[in-house]
């Protein structure tokens, strides 16, 4: 995508050789040995040439880049325009304002008609149960995007409007949501783990015009009712004086009956029995449809209304700084933010991150195993792989359903190539030992990655030693919902690589770290962590409060995007994200600070209210300490069990 290309490779293995211990805390670590590079990844000095040029010359970087996209009309102006000053004016990025294209048109009718991949797998879906697959070609994806662009067209689902998505991991979730895009209307995905009050929540603050649900889903022996939920929470909307008009069905668990099986167009048929509303197991012989709700007027089943559909639609075509999706993420105030992402921007950046730091090659299999509620998801599962023409895993299941040894297996199943999941997720499978890993290939592999949060040295040696087999880099990328994409990560073959690291900027990005005063440190430093410039994957904007977007992200140090991350950058010039500035509690200076500043509590906990990417929920902590147990909404906590044992093991104190 617009780099000049290394035409040198260069082999062997990739061994990180710790100095200070087994447990490896003190993070010293001797570089490896360059793994095996593809040509279009730099080496490490070329790579910091590239960067620095990325940054200083942003227009021309990613002009170049942009060029390998379909605009439908060129930018008639500046390429980039920005403030990130509020004591200039209103905070804004604008990248090709002017020019226009549609994502979906580049992600499948390019692929599809242009780059002749019409034939090759786009996705192949693992079910919840080993055994429930299928698999989607880029052609056949097109098609049925297309379908539900009418589908969604004749609902009256217009460019600007935005449509709230409640679905498991899915194919119709990426047909939905690509529809969406091809209409220039906004998608809004809100995690099927989510409470109906969440999802009545944000289909409000957005003024969703449409829902698309699910009737239910299994998620490992859990059977989740989705469709009562998305009731639930349209009933509460209607109370607020909202009704959503319309609610599109998937039958998901009961598609078997609708005898899809031998199409392979189609998504697919599942094998375990039917459950009702209620739970309760049917014979396996006589699965019946899910006995669920149904709302007259407002409930349309998804298959009836494609029946109905054709499979051609012209995209409609947007500017690029046009919205294209509202991802809500955790505020501090409770209150969720809108994050909104426009076309242009994002289509590059997700593009070229997915390329580049993960090495992409067309015969890979890429599996990232987030879900699409997320905007990893929403990155490195949909646009950013599509961008590419790559295939991908998606799957419905968890990692340790029916066993924890489910993730390998599906590795091995599909010869994935480039794996990216959560440090969460690897220490939990941790616990269980080597056995369940070693006992599947994984030969496939060739690149792991994290994401989420920082990982611990122990849980990367683990992932490096057992998992890749001592054979695979690892990029461990820090990024945000609000960034787009990665922001600091290795690339793989050219970063030497330290666990725990998130290594160096990605082209276009600017770090710093700034002391309390903002103003920026040189070399080894620990601060704040800050942003100089815009990168084309920057949010633009709060939905419907651009006063909280400022406030946030840019009123605190006048000329920078903070992150709100503290960040030590080593002698290396290796950046170490330390956790949110906001949960640190300085415990060392008593006379610089204070006795003010002194705790009147310290209580001992195995953990801490966290949601599922780790951010600490403060207000969830300031409720405990008052011992206040109307706790609002809390269906963003990765683990609910850490609240009760915070409030059974409470401090006396005297309110």
């Amino acid at each position: 995508m617009g780099l000049p290309e290394e035409r040198r490779k260069s082999g062997g293995g990739s061994r990180a050789r710790e100095e200070t211990g087994a447990e490896g805390r003190g993070r010293r670590w001797s570089p490896p040995p360059e793994v095996r590079r593809s040509a279009h990844v730099p080496s490490l000095q070329r790579y910091r040439e590239l960067h620095r040029r990325s940054v200083e010359e942003p227009r021309e970087f990613w002009g170049n880049i942009a060029k390998e996209f379909y605009w439908k009309t060129p930018c008639p102006g500046p390429f980039l325009q920005y403030n990130f000053d509020v004591t200039k004016g209103k905070i804004f990025t604008e990248w090709m304002k002017g020019a226009t294209t549609n994502i979906c048109y580049n992600v499948l009718d390019r692929n599809v008609h242009e780059k002749k991949l019409g034939d090759k797998v786009a996705f192949y879906w693992e079910g919840n149960e080993p055994g429930e697959t299928t698999k989607i070609t880029y052609r056949e994806l097109l098609a049925q995007v297309c379908q539900f662009s009418n589908v969604l067209r004749k609902q009256g689902i217009q460019k600007g409007d935005r449509v709230a998505i409640y679905m498991p991991m899915i194919l119709e979730l990426v047909v939905a949501m690509l529809a969406c895009a091809r209409l220039g209307a906004l998608h809004s995905i809100v995690f099927a783990g989510f409470s109906a009050e969440s999802l009545c929540e944000r289909i409000l603050d957005s003024s969703c015009s449409l829902l698309i649900t699910t009737d239910a889903f299994y998620r490992g022996e859990k059977l989740v009712n989705l469709k009562e939920l998305a009731d639930e929470s349209l009933e509460k909307c209607r109370e607020k004086g909202f009704p959503v008009k319309c609610c599109i069905v998937v039958k998901h668990l009961g598609r078997a009956e609708l005898g899809m099986n031998d199409s392979p167009s189609q998504t697919p048929p599942v094998k375990r029995p039917c459950p009702d509303v209620q739970g309760k197991l049917k014979e396996k012989s006589k699965c019946i449809r899910p006995q669920i709700s149904w709302n007259e007027g407002v409930d349309l089943w998804w298959h009836e209304l494609m029946q109905q559909a054709g499979d051609e639609f012209e995209p409609e075509w947007c500017d690029a700084e046009d919205p294209l999706f509202i991802l809500y993420t955790s505020g501090s105030t409770g209150k969720p933010k809108g994050v909104v992402h426009t076309v242009g921007g994002y289509m590059l950046y997700v593009a070229t991150t997915f390329k580049y730091v993960f090495d992409f090659h067309p015969e890979d299999v890429f599996w990232c195993t987030a879900d699409i509620g997320w905007i990893t998801g929403h990155s490195y599962v949909t646009y950013g792989p599509l961008a590419n023409g790559a295939t991908s895993v998606l799957f419905e299941g968890i990692p340790t359903y029916p066993d924890e040894s489910r993730l390998w297996s599906i590795v091995d199943k599909y010869k994935v190539t480039k794996f990216y999941t959560a440090p969460t997720a690897i220490r939990m499978l941790m616990k269980f030992g080597d056995e369940p890993v070693t006992k599947h290939s994984r030969a496939s592999l060739q690149v792991l990655g994290t994401v989420g949060e920082p990982i611990n040295p122990e849980a990367w040696l683990w992932y490096h030693r057992v998992v890749g087999s001592q054979r695979c880099p690892i990029v461990d990328t820090f990024w945000q919902t609000e960034t787009g994409g990665h922001m600091l990560t290795p690339l793989p073959g050219a970063t030497p690589m330290k666990p725990g690291s998130a290594s160096f900027p990605f082209f276009g990005v600017a770090p710093a770290i700034l002391n309390e005063s903002g103003e920026e440190l040189e070399g080894e430093a620990e601060g704040y962590l800050v942003f100089k410039q815009p990168w084309p994957g920057i949010m633009r904007t709060v939905y419907g409060n651009h006063t909280r977007f400022e406030t946030t992200y840019f009123k605190k140090f006048p000329g920078y995007y903070v992150t709100g991350d503290g960040c030590r950058r080593d002698q290396d010039g290796y950046y170490w994200i330390t956790g949110r500035i906001d949960d640190m509690l300085n415990v060392s200076v008593r006379e610089k600070i204070g006795p003010i500043a002194t705790p009147d509590y310290i209580q001992n906990a195995p953990g801490l209210p966290k949601t599922r990417s780790g951010k600490i929920m403060r207000r969830v902590l300031r409720k405990i300490a008052q011992n206040d147990h109307d706790l609002g909404d809390t269906s963003t906590v990765a683990d609910p069990s850490v609240i009760s044992h915070l409030f059974s093991h409470r401090c006396l104190t005297t309110q």
